[in-house]
């Protein structure tokens, strides 16, 4: 599958690694860095949403996005450090009626809007689920030029080629082909956030780790079971 992401923030939070371990599949190995395990809420769109040599759907092409992450590493290959999704709020109705039943993501169907104008950005987002109630409002910017290099910490929460799911106490891992990401420091104004709370998590005080990227063309494939 191809996928075009568009005016992306990446928010990160460093929790104990303790607060997450419980909402990870004890298949998984919570990866962690200085100590901490990174939570990230990001919010985006995508476009140019098809399979490959198949053209896009109309309702299902182009939407908004929005993830609530962490870092994890598959015993079976723990050389390849990857994603675990806590949720996927997207808005297309068969995008995630699409991805719960291909690759048992957890998505779920979201009002949601981004307006943008001159690199300042809009993001508003609110589940339609009674059930699992999450919003998320937030103005965010780039407020510098694209780093030459990146620091680990950054190259941590960022360049992942893969993620992981767990079904039936089975792993299956989705690999993900994109270029280096184009990263831009970032500011973030936060008018709503209960995309952790949802999950029983409490965010630090703290300014969180704030980067941002115009855009990237990536290529999704196949669920493989690895373990």
């Amino acid at each position: 599958m191809i996928q075009h992401w568009h005016d992306l923030l990446f928010a990160h939070w460093a929790l104990p690694a303790e607060q997450l371990r419980s909402l990870v599949p004890p298949e998984l190995e919570l990866d962690i860095f200085d100590a901490k395990a990174w939570l990230g809420i990001i919010p985006f769109w995508m476009s140019n949403v098809r399979l490959r040599g198949v053209p896009q759907i109309p309702t299902a092409g182009t939407f908004p996005e929005l993830n609530v992450r962490t870092y994890v590493r598959a015993p079976q290959t723990r050389d390849k450090p990857g994603v675990y999704f806590f949720s996927l709020d997207a808005g297309s109705f068969l995008a995630v009626i699409g991805a719960r039943a291909g690759a048992g993501l957890p998505y779920f169907w979201s009002n949601m809007r981004i307006e943008g104008a001159a690199d300042r950005f809009h993001y508003r987002s609110r589940r339609r689920s009674a059930r699992n109630p999450a919003e998320f409002a937030a103005e965010y910017r780039p407020v510098g030029s694209i780093a030459s290099s990146k620091s680990d910490l950054e190259r941590f929460v960022t360049e992942r080629y893969c993620l992981y799911t767990v079904r039936r106490k089975r792993v299956h891992r989705i690999q993900i082909h994109h270029l280096p990401w184009p990263l831009q420091p970032a500011d973030a104004a936060f008018a709503g956030n209960s995309m952790a709370q949802t999950l029983g998590i409490r965010l630090p005080e703290e300014k969180p780790l704030l980067h941002f990227a115009k855009f990237l063309e990536v290529y999704i494939f196949p669920p493989e079971e690895i373990g």
